[in-house]
């Protein structure tokens, strides 16, 4: 065993084979992710990360820890995004990384070394809250969003899904790295072992309490909602194929009492205003079919210049003039930022060749045949935003409703983790979400987060008729929004004022420790 230990100080000795050592550990929150799925994984996930951290030889190397074990984080969460931006992705997960600077250096302040009660206590609240503040800026659109927040592993918990409902994704990450730091405690300092224990049985404690409070929504009724999924379609004319599939799929749920049809992203390759034969063939559709579709338009409007996605509402009318046009875009994916100078990801992956234009507002719509039915549209990545599905409710949304496509990585985790997301939002909000997508996964959650059905995953091409349970009332998330950021902010600045009182009042060198001079006023050489 002190052989075992000795070779591993060796290893860390070496700057080389410690960063790597960084980059794997920060890999491994990542299969508490859907595919693997390993949600309880995420509550010892953080434990080697952080243990290689307390133990650098200085801050430089604990904030270069932070770094690598966030790049290798980054990477892992995002590696399906390989096939379209290929080496552009090692980039991209490097700068991510560096927002973990300054958690490696905070970790080390609190961690390392021998820390007595009093700081291995205060770690279990500002090591989380460090680490919501990097997920907080990695949300940042531009940044390429919120993907792969650590409290989103919990989808499928249902503890965990009702303390979202009080302080959304961040209370649930919040408790993840709370856990996380007191079984580093536990497993690292002999002397606040004792703290360790009782910061975890608070813990425990507290989440329990928070369940056992929380409220729950009030159910008051039902609407029957309709996911239409073509599947892959390929070859020329793919976007004219998709289409009549669509309306294929569609035609089956005539005499089936729908209140509403949702198709997925770019579902319609044209604008409508400029093809009224198009126009016509969907307003058919709705008559034959007794419901309203919800369609997506990825095309060159006709009124305005760019490229806009679009969800739009026809009726057997027609479109009745609800539309919103999608607000956040997928950096590269659907516009390269900077493309003056970081065009040439264009070549390197599949880049978007042309910039998609954003909307002004979100939009909440009114179902015409649905007895009163709103629905708030999200499209894509926007379901990855808490706050845009919080500001829907605020303004009135019975149903969020998400229009997504992930064709692109048919075989690999976005599918199932980009459906995951509906569960997270449902909850926050206590409004139950639908999630259409063109190849899978489709899903439908219900208020509490609970599944509403099966899911229809990506080698499906059907339509598919869900009972979705509708509720009233405003979660705490929805009501208080962020207030667990705040509250980390808080204790962050406290944190900081504290050291900063505590550096200006340490004394200065006394007149012992300062070399001798000489009756010239320099200071003395030692004798050799």
């Amino acid at each position: 065993m002190r052989m075992s230990v000795d070779r591993w100080r060796r290893a860390l000795a070496s700057p080389w084979q410690r960063g790597a050592v960084a980059a794997a550990a920060g890999t491994l929150p990542a299969l508490a992710f859907p595919e693997p799925s390993l949600w309880w994984f995420a509550y010892v996930a953080l434990v080697p990360w952080m243990l290689l951290i307390r133990s650098a030889p200085s801050g430089r190397r604990a904030a270069f820890d932070g770094w690598l074990g966030g790049a290798g984080f980054m990477l892992a969460v995002h590696h399906w995004l390989m096939p379209s931006l290929h080496v552009f992705i090692l980039a991209l997960a490097l700068l991510l990384g560096l927002l973990w600077l300054p958690w490696g250096l905070l970790v080390r302040r609190l961690l390392g070394g021998s820390p007595g009660v009093g700081r291995a206590a205060a770690a279990l609240a500002l090591v989380p809250s460090g680490w919501l503040m990097v997920e907080l800026v990695r949300s940042w659109e531009n940044l390429g969003g919120p993907w792969g927040l650590l409290g989103a592993s919990q989808w499928e918990v249902t503890p965990a899904l009702r303390l979202a409902s009080l302080g959304g994704v961040w209370l649930v990450s919040f408790l993840i790295v709370t856990v996380n730091t007191a079984l580093t405690v536990l497993i690292a300092l002999p002397v606040p072992r004792r703290a360790a224990v009782a910061g975890l049985v608070a813990c425990v404690a507290a989440a329990g309490a928070a369940w056992a409070w929380a409220p729950l929504p009030e159910r008051t009724g039902s609407a029957r909602i309709a996911l239409v999924q073509p599947g892959v379609v390929n070859g020329i004319g793919s976007r004219e194929h998709r289409v009549e599939r669509g309306e294929e799929l569609t035609r089956q749920l005539a005499g089936h009492e729908v209140d509403l049809v949702v198709w997925g992203e770019s579902s319609v390759g044209s604008d409508l205003g400029s093809r009224p034969d198009l126009e016509r063939r969907l307003a058919a559709l709705s008559r034959d079919v007794g419901a309203d579709l919800l369609v997506n338009v990825d095309a060159p409007r006709s009124d305005r210049p760019g490229i806009f996605k679009s969800s739009v509402l026809v009726g057997p009318d027609g479109p009745d003039g609800q539309r919103y046009d999608k607000m956040r875009l997928v950096p590269f994916g659907e516009y390269v930022p900077l493309r003056s100078l970081l065009g040439w990801a264009t070549s390197v992956g599949k880049a978007a060749d042309e910039d998609r234009r954003r909307g002004a507002s979100q939009v909440v719509m009114e179902v015409p045949g649905a007895q009163g039915l709103r629905i708030g549209p999200l499209v894509c990545f926007e379901t990855a935003f808490p706050d845009m599905s919080r500001g829907l409710v605020r303004d009135g949304t019975g149903v969020l409703i998400a229009q997504s496509s992930t064709s692109t990585f048919q075989h690999s985790w976005a599918p199932e983790q980009h459906a995951s997301l509906a569960a997270l939002r449902a909850a926050e909000t206590w409004r139950p979400m639908v999630h259409a997508t063109l190849t899978g996964e489709s899903a439908v959650y219900g208020p509490r987060g609970e599944p509403v059905g099966g899911r229809l995953p990506t080698d499906r091409s059907t339509a598919a008729i869900y009972d979705v349970p509708l509720a009233a009332g405003r979660s705490p998330y929805v009501r208080f929004g962020d207030w667990v950021i705040y509250a980390s902010i808080a204790a962050l600045a406290a944190f900081g004022t504290a050291e900063s009182i505590r550096a200006f009042r340490r004394p200065a060198p006394g007149p012992a420790s300062r070399p001798a001079r000489t009756a010239h006023g320099s200071a003395a050489r030692p004798r050799r």
